[in-house]
Formats: C-alpha cells, sequence, structure tokens
C-alpha cells in the first residue's frame, strides 16, 4: 500500500492528567498508533508499511480492496451497553456510547447470513460473523449507516479513491468503468470495498436474486466471507485471522484496526434501524478523491486542491489547457514512468504442454508463461491471474479458482496444480496480467476414468431356487492396461440375452432402496482396489439360465452366469435300509 498522505488526527483532552493517562494506556494497548479524537473515539495512525508498498508497484490485486483507504476510527473504550432504543437516530460524529456498538437491521442480518452460508461450504474456515462487521465498520463504516434499501443494495455508490498511483496503488481500469464509473482508472466499490478486477472472480450472489452486485450488502458480504476462507484458513487460529485480514488490505495499521473492532463486537452488538448507524468520521485517505458523503447524490468525489484531472494536466483559471507533459496530446510522453505492467508487450507460453486428467486426479502439467516486452525481454515482478472458467467442477490445488501469481527473475508465472473434478469434458482457464487487459488462454481436458478388463474374483457357480436369493454377491476386479482402475463408473444389467443386451423382466433382480424389483444398477464405481462388490441378488418364480451384464468406462464387459432351478428331492431310504424287526419275545 502506497504511502498514506497529509493524515492528521485531533488528539482529545481528558479532563484531568490522570484520566488521560489511562485513556492513553489503554488505546496503547489495543493497537500499535492509537490516537483519541476530540469526542473519545479512538484513531490510529497514518504509518504506511512495508508490506503495502510492496504491492503498489505492480497494481495491488494482492488484496480484495487495492489498499485502498479506510476508516481509521477505533472503537470506544468502554465496552458495549444495551440498545439506546429504537427512537435512536443516526449519529455522525456524535458521542460515544451505545450506539457505536450498533449495526443496522439489513447490514447485521447480511452479516449474520454470509457465515451461516460459510459454516456450511466451508465449515473448517470457522468465520465468525464479527469479522465481517469489523471489516465492514472500517472499509464503510457499516454501509454508510446502513444507507441501503430492503433488498441490501445501498442507495448510492459507495467509492473509494481513485487508485491512479498518486498515494495509492496504480490501477488501472480493468471493468470499462461498469463497476466504478471510471474507464481509466479502478476504484474500490461497495460496502465491503472490493476493486472490480477482485470483484470479477470474488462475487457471489448473497441474497439470490441472479446477480452479483458489490454495492448490495448481501452479496458483498457473502464474497468477503469467501475471501477471508480461501487456502484453507482457519480464522480460529490468530495466526490465520491476522493472514486473511492483511489479505484484504495489506497494513499493519489495518489489522489493528479491523482487530479491535472485532474484539468490541464480540463483547456485544445490537440491531438499529437502517440508515440510523453511527458514521465513522476520520479516513486514512483524508482529503483523497474517495467517495461522496452520506445523502450525496455524486459518486465521483472530490480532488485535492490544486490536484490535476489526469496526470500531467494542471489546471488553470478558466479551464483545462495542453501543456508538454500532457499525455493525451500524440507524440508527447507521459510524465509518469511506466509500471512494470506498462512495460509488457505480450504473454508467451512457457511449454506448458497438453492439460489432461482423470477424473479425479491431478493434471501433471501445469500452466506456465512469461511476461515479455516488445524487444523480447523478461519482465519479473508482474501479477498474472489464471481463473478457472465457469462451467467445470475442476479447481487448482486447495480447492480455489483463481490464482494471482507474481512473475519470477525470469518472467515466469506458473499456475498452482490443476485437480481435475468429476464433470469430464474441456474447459477453459484465462491468464490476465493484472492491471492490463492483456490476456491469454488455455484448454484442459477432463476424461473419464476407464477400465479395459473386468474379472469375477471368484469361481463360486451362482444358483438360485426360485424365490430365493442368491447365497454369493457377485464381486469383480476392473484393470486399465494391466493396472488397477479406480473410481471407474460401471452398469450392472440383467439382460435377455447374450444378443439383446435390453433389461430381462423376469429372472434374478435386484432390490433398491424401498425393497422394490430392479433390474439395471447405474452410478457403480469401483473402489481404491479397483474392486466392485453388486448388492446382492434375488430370484422370482422364472427358472433357467439367466445373464448378468457389466460394463465400465472405457469399453471393459463381462457377462456372468445366473442359474435358477428347483432343489433336487432328497433320496427316500429304501426297504432294504430299513432296520430288521427285533425278535418277539
Amino acid at each position: 500500500m502506497a504511502a498514506h498522505i497529509g493524515r492528521r488526527l485531533r488528539k482529545g483532552a481528558a479532563s484531568t492528567a490522570l484520566a488521560a493517562a489511562a485513556v492513553a494506556a489503554l488505546a496503547a494497548s489495543q493497537a500499535p498508533g492509537v490516537t483519541i479524537d476530540d469526542q473519545g473515539r479512538q484513531t490510529t495512525g497514518a504509518q504506511a508499511t512495508p508490506e503495502a508498498d510492496s504491492t503498489a508497484a505492480d497494481g495491488g490485486d494482492g488484496t480484495a480492496t487495492g489498499n485502498g483507504g479506510y476508516y481509521t476510527d477505533l472503537p470506544p473504550l468502554n465496552s458495549p451497553t444495551a440498545s439506546p432504543g429504537p427512537t435512536a437516530g443516526p449519529t455522525p460524529g456524535g458521542p460515544v456510547g451505545a450506539a457505536e456498538a450498533g449495526i443496522p437491521a439489513t447490514v447485521l442480518d447480511a452479516y449474520k447470513k454470509a457465515a451461516a452460508e460459510l459454516r456450511q461450504s466451508k465449515p473448517g474456515c470457522n468465520l465468525p460473523w464479527q469479522l465481517l462487521a469489523a471489516i465492514g465498520q472500517v472499509e464503510s463504516g457499516q454501509a454508510r449507516g446502513g444507507d441501503v434499501d430492503a433488498n441490501g443494495t445501498t442507495y448510492s455508490k459507495i467509492l473509494g479513491p481513485l487508485l491512479d498511483g498518486n498515494g495509492f496503488a496504480n490501477i488501472k481500469d480493468t471493468d470499462h468503468g461498469a463497476y466504478d464509473g471510471d474507464a481509466t482508472y479502478d476504484r474500490a466499490v461497495g460496502p465491503m470495498q472490493f476493486i472490480p478486477s477482485t470483484w470479477a472472480w470474488a462475487g457471489r450472489d448473497g441474497n439470490g436474486d441472479g446477480v452479483k452486485d458489490p454495492n448490495n450488502v448481501y452479496d458483498a458480504a457473502l464474497a468477503a466471507g469467501h475471501y477471508l476462507c480461501r487456502s484453507d484458513r482457519d480464522l480460529s487460529v490468530q495466526a490465520d485471522m491476522n493472514e486473511a485480514i492483511l489479505g484484504y488490505n495489506a497494513s499493519q495499521d489495518y489489522l489493528n484496526t479491523v482487530l479491535s473492532w472485532y474484539e468490541y463486537y464480540l463483547k456485544g452488538t445490537h440491531s438499529v434501524p437502517d440508515g440510523t448507524g453511527t458514521v465513522p468520521r476520520h479516513r486514512s485517505d483524508s482529503g483523497a478523491n474517495h467517495d461522496p458523503k452520506p445523502g450525496s447524490t455524486e459518486n465521483s468525489g472530490t480532488h485535492k486542491p490544486g490536484r490535476p484531472d489526469k496526470p500531467g494536466r494542471p489546471q488553470k483559471p478558466g479551464g483545462p489547457t495542453t501543456s508538454p507533459s500532457d499525455p493525451s496530446t500524440p507524440g508527447k510522453p507521459s510524465s509518469k514512468p511506466p509500471t512494470a505492467s506498462d512495460t509488457v508487450d505480450h504473454l508467451a507460453d512457457a511449454a506448458t504442454g497438453t492439460l489432461s486428467a482423470r477424473t479425479g486426479d491431478t493434471f501433471d502439467r501445469k500452466i506456465a508463461l512469461t511476461a515479455v516486452t516488445k524487444a523480447g525481454k523478461a519482465v519479473p515482478k508482474v501479477r498474472v491471474r489464471f481463473t478457472i472458467e465457469a462451467g467445470t467442477d475442476a479447481t487448482f490445488t486447495g480447492g480455489e479458482t483463481v490464482a494471482t501469481v507474481l512473475t519470477d527473475a525470469s518472467g515466469k508465472a506458473t499456475a498452482p496444480a490443476l485437480v481435475a473434478g468429476q464433470k469430464t469434458g474441456d474447459f477453459k482457464v484465462r491468464a490476465l496480467l493484472v492491471g492490463r487487459t492483456m490476456a491469454t488462454e488455455y484448454t484442459a481436458t477432463v476424461t473419464e476414468r476407464q477400465a479395459d478388463t473386468l474379472a469375477r474374483t471368484s469361481d463360486t457357480a451362482l444358483t438360485c431356487t426360485p424365490g430365493g436369493e442368491f447365497a454369493d454377491q457377485v464381486e469383480l476386479k476392473a484393470t486399465y492396461k494391466n493396472a488397477v482402475a479406480d473410481g471407474v463408473a460401471a452398469t450392472a444389467t440383467l439382460v435377455k440375452s447374450a444378443d439383446d443386451p435390453t433389461e430381462n423382466d423376469k429372472g434374478p433382480y435386484f432390490k433398491d432402496a424401498q425393497g422394490k424389483t430392479v433390474r439395471t444398477l447405474t452410478g457403480l464405481r469401483t473402489d481404491a482396489k479397483g474392486l466392485l462388490k453388486l448388492p446382492k441378488m434375488y430370484a422370482d418364480d422364472a427358472t433357467g439360465t439367466f445373464l448378468l451384464r457389466i460394463t465400465t468406462a472405457g469399453g471393459a464387459t463381462l457377462t456372468v452366469e445366473l442359474n435358477v432351478a428347483q432343489a433336487s428331492p432328497s433320496p427316500s431310504p429304501s426297504s432294504s435300509d430299513s432296520p430288521s424287526p427285533s425278535p418277539s419275545a
């Protein structure tokens, strides 16, 4: 994150030296760089952090927000108290107290609904809704105090500062202005402040209306939850929680601020009517070109005094004039030096090869490419985002469908290994140079697991009497090119004859879960040892020889004979075998 500019926060004055010392000690214990404003609220300092600065040069796409600005106000030093009552109105900049713990009803519902969904889809993440509330408070003041409609959509857009490299990351437009209204540079958008390029893959439909809208608090909260839970994180582990928060905005001050609100909300919160929440006052990007004040219908913000509308185009009385550094003048170079991503001419494949795997397997080859200048030189330290397009259940290692990779010293970026799902066919992986519209696509193929040989594991004859059940179950072993064929799909059918593969209407049968007669079993699959054991079979009143045919993906077929016959009668004893009568007395 680029250094925050022009941040000046007011320090509050305590009525006594003792009170001032106590407040200062407690504030320092909560987070580094904490000060107290004139209303008793806490605010953090304005220092930039090394980890933030490291992302600015290559587009800052390593975070959800692009490392934009945020509210630095901290919760009051006293713990939350009971709700001030339903008649409490909005208190932007007002006195501290229970109002600080109040979260607008719709916004609070969105956080809790998102956390509940994550408990189902990613139970190992252990996402607390209070963490979403803490981030929502720091990013947008709970959607500007709950300035949302009944569906959770903000009445006007909440936009972060212009990410044009002036005090922030330099992220050129990635959405043609669709989300942020700016076709030159990106801005963070919505209650959870996603930059458009991150929302493009992280966006979710949290309210079920079929639209992924970053300006809707249900959609944004669910997207934030999934974003925090990436990489198999367990947020009940503090190190994982810290990593997740820094992944949202790479600033130590930001981490401290979010954790302060998280701890505060853990002590208790209450619901307040939409539009009546307390709105923070202090921002890390104070004076920057950020979102409008609550109630404004404008979404573009205002420039800093004396700041040009576009880089290299100064303003003069009477309107803008062209200068030698004006980038819009043909043949005139820009006054701003190009970033590393600006120098990339194309993305060249780096011997990726054929991408093919069987269902459930990890692909043996990885997607690799090189960022190259027009002169053919490699470009290191630029970000390439790999995205698995929709329509497949394949993922990268770890279960993610998006991975951002930094090119190495040779300009090479290698995506994590692909893992095939159970859906067969072709799918696309798109590689995009972050901060640019430059992209290339790769095609990967998932094939069905196959077997070319099937054999019974026993040669015991399969016999049964009419109306009875077969004593032995059919067990098979599948192989492919003499190796175990595990996970192979199979179908078992009791056929009419060797030449007629249609299902028989009499003779042996299986039973379904309700005990009904079935003579075709689908969805069968061999186990890790290539074995397949069929359910128990039964016979009706028909006698004779019947056929069971098992087929698998790959063409392996086995036909098994089943015999149904009346039991042979037991021989009756002969007269010669009868004992001689005993002699008479």
